[in-house]
């Protein structure tokens, strides 16, 4: 038998047994279990921000076990494109950047390898539980000659379908099956209709009603639900519930299954709508949302105690993340409840700025990752899928994973050195793009700022001041909060980045060919 690779790594690097004690390839695969939080800030951590308003004691208890990543980056300051890098290794601008729309079709090319692919072929069952927002093959259950209807809702024109269009009693093709997770269940998005449960590929209660209103009355934020077919009497509230008690009944029919299984839980929390079940009220000091955040934890600490109280704690990695950065609403948050989602950093969910983009992130992996590691380096979620084909043995062509490093050297606390990245890309809008090599970001855009909201009170209490510079070039080491703009200061930098953005990650012909 030809030993995995991550064997041969680990047993010099941390010393693990030799394999042959432990019998077959599959027992000494690791259970892959990745938690993704949707909208959650950087600072909304109790361990990564001392001055969080928001309790979250079972990721605090996380990062105690595992290794804490404080420069980590999701692919894009939105969700549909970071979805699709992390499951991929690539960077979502090689294909497009915004997100997949109600009814929308899926993102992927039939012949893309995803990390689902790569662990099934690897002998791992999989799953997806949660938030998918990747598109789906609608037009596969559309009746003939049916189409949007325009239609005047809460004053404003808009294109919905009506229930009556599908025919919900076939199953829809595109989705996570098709993308290598043996299973599915979740709601596909919270906000997006259907508003119904789907299970693996099929409807599971055919929505009658069409979903008109819109405005419902949240503790904090919008409603942000968007019109459409719904089953009568769907409960918002009970998305999340239902979520991580489905997790918790995957994980309880994995004890007995000798298979290694990956679990991709995709949270639809704390994204608006803001909706905290009522034990979970008041439970933190930045009102709603942060109660929100506090009731994701939770959700979180049960999924762990169902991994640990069915005996495989000990042979499961985790990985818990964000999509991206926290919704405009964390301003707001800042002058109500002195709470800093963003924590230290510039920015929110779109922009290009590090709140957009820089995300917590923390790996626990017993016997692997030495407990309450703090690691500085600057990491992409990409790299997750290179990682975990380090550790199954999986030989990645070049066209798949193209963008994606393995974390594995990380993993060692006492490692100094790059893991193989030099240059990290991040962007949300066609053509503007964050570049980061080293200490230094360069925004090849007059401003980061590409969210609708205008942060004035934010601005004025960070100091924050205007330039008339084309771009923006920052010191992260010296200056984490991008307040001191040095593209005029240093421009044989700013000619290095810019090289790098167009020579090593090929941007100009991918803007070209996403023009045509």
């Amino acid at each position: 038998m030809i030993l995995p690779r991550f064997i041969l790594l680990l047993s010099v690097l941390f010393g693990l047994v030799s394999c042959s004690q432990k019998g077959s390839e599959k027992d000494i695969l690791p259970n892959i279990v990745i938690l993704y939080a949707d909208d959650m800030g950087y600072g909304d951590l109790a361990c990564q921000n001392k001055a969080s308003k928001i309790p979250t004691p079972n990721l605090d208890q996380l990062a105690a076990e595992g290794m804490r990543f404080t420069d980590a980056h999701s692919s894009s300051g939105i969700c549909t494109p970071s979805r699709y890098a992390l499951l991929t290794g690539r960077y979502h601008w090689r294909k497009f950047h915004g997100i997949v729309q109600a009814f929308g079709p899926s993102v992927f090319d039939s012949d893309r390898l995803t990390m689902a692919k790569m662990l099934q072929e690897k002998g791992y069952k999989t799953a997806c539980i949660g938030k998918w927002h990747l598109g789906w093959s609608w037009e596969e259950i559309l009746y003939p000659g049916k189409e949007v209807t325009e239609m005047e809702i809460n004053g404003r024109d808009r294109n919905v379908y009506l229930p009556d269009d599908f025919d919900w009693s076939l199953p829809v093709p595109g989705g996570p099956l098709d993308q290598g997770f043996d299973y599915y269940f979740g709601d596909d998005v919270i906000n997006f209709p259907p508003y119904t449960w789907i299970e693996n590929d099929r409807i599971l209660d055919p929505p009658t009603e069409l979903y008109t209103l819109g405005r419902e009355n949240t503790p904090e934020g919008s409603w942000e639900c968007r019109p459409g077919p719904t089953v009568e009497g769907w409960d918002y509230y009970q998305v999340l519930p239902t979520l991580t008690k489905k997790a918790i009944e995957y994980i309880k029919s994995r004890k007995s299954d000798p298979d290694p299984f990956f679990l991709y839980m995709a949270f639809p929390s704390p994204h608006a709508p803001i909706i905290p079940n009522d034990e979970f009220r008041g439970k933190s000091e930045a009102g709603a949302y942060g109660d929100f955040v506090y009731q994701t934890d939770w959700c979180i600490g049960e999924i762990l105690s169902a991994i640990s109280d069915n005996g495989l704690g000990e042979n499961t990695l985790v990985v818990f993340t964000s999509d991206n950065g926290p919704e405009n609403y964390a301003y707001l948050r800042v002058r109500n409840h002195d709470h800093y989602s963003m924590g230290d950093l510039r920015g929110v969910k779109r922009d290009v700025w590090e709140g957009g983009h820089r995300v917590p992130f923390i790996l626990r992996w017993p016997g692997t990752v030495k407990g309450g590691g703090i690691n500085g380096t600057t990491i992409s979620q990409v790299d997750l899928m290179a990682t975990f084909a380090d550790i199954i043995g999986y030989e990645l062509l070049d066209a798949d994973a193209e963008d994606s490093y393995s974390l594995l050297p990380l993993a060692d606390s006492s490692f100094e050195g790059s893991y193989g990245r030099e240059v990290t890309v991040q962007n949300t809008r066609q053509g503007i793009y964050a570049v980061r090599k080293g200490d230094w970001l360069l925004i090849n855009h007059k401003t980061g700022n590409m969210n609708r909201a205008v942060p004035v009170y934010f601005d004025s209490i960070r100091g924050y001041e205007a330039h008339d510079s084309p771009g923006e070039l920052y010191n992260l080491k010296t200056d984490l909060s991008q307040q001191i703009n040095l593209y005029t200061e240093f421009p044989e930098i700013v000619m290095e980045l810019k090289g790098a953005l167009k020579a090593t990650q090929g941007i100009e012909q991918i803007e070209k060919t996403l023009d045509q």
